[in-house]
């Protein structure tokens, strides 16, 4: 499958979006490859695409005022890579989000995007449910530090991602979860002795 044949059949299971109305896109997608370190987005600038993970993993950090990055996001293979506050509203974005490791995404602007709401419904749909996708995230991911231990989070996260402990280092994976690096150690020696 090309890179369009693989987006196509994503938007496809994720919005619905018929293939006729894919077809509005194909000129606005453009593929961007990033070598591990390279920024998708730095902080203090507008994020100026809406990217779908083809290869290799990503995340957005901040710095704390310790000055140790903390991970806020990570975005996996086949999922959106975007700082999508900034995107949308054109604002600087307050956190980095770089390459964790080489990694390709298929990119769209938020101009190309407003051009394909004004000619389709199913794009505005598309729209719509990625901003209820975005909501979904940010309120999960907060709810997850209030309501669940350390061990749910990263028992959560590998039930999701199963595959994300070969791809990322783990101390990355415990910033993520708001774990010490130690207490992860703890926590996936527990799971593996049960």
């Amino acid at each position: 499958m090309t890179e369009l044949e693989i987006l196509k059949s994503a938007l496809s299971h994720f919005a619905q979006l018929p293939g006729d109305e894919f077809d509005l896109s194909e000129g606005c997608w453009k593929i961007r490859e990033y070598k591990k370190g390279d920024i998708y987005n730095p902080l203090g600038s507008i994020c100026r695409y809406l990217g779908f993970t083809l290869e290799g993993y990503f995340r957005a950090y901040l710095i704390n005022k310790k000055g140790e990055e903390v991970n806020i996001f990570l975005f996996p293979p086949g999922q959106p890579v975007v700082t999508y506050k900034s995107f949308i509203h054109e604002s600087p974005c307050e956190f980095n989000t770089v390459a964790m490791t080489d990694a390709r995404a298929i990119c769209i602007t938020l101009a190309d995007l407003h051009r394909l709401f004004r000619k389709s419904h199913a794009w505005e749909r598309f729209g719509r449910l990625m901003a209820e996708k975005a909501f979904d995230i940010a309120v999960d991911r907060a709810e997850s530090f209030v309501f669940k231990s350390a061990e749910q989070r990263y028992l959560e996260l590998i039930q999701r991602k199963p595959d994300i402990i070969e791809h990322i280092p783990l101390y990355h994976i415990s910033s993520y979860l708001g774990i010490a690096g130690p207490s992860l150690s703890g926590i996936r020696k527990r799971i593996s002795g049960r």
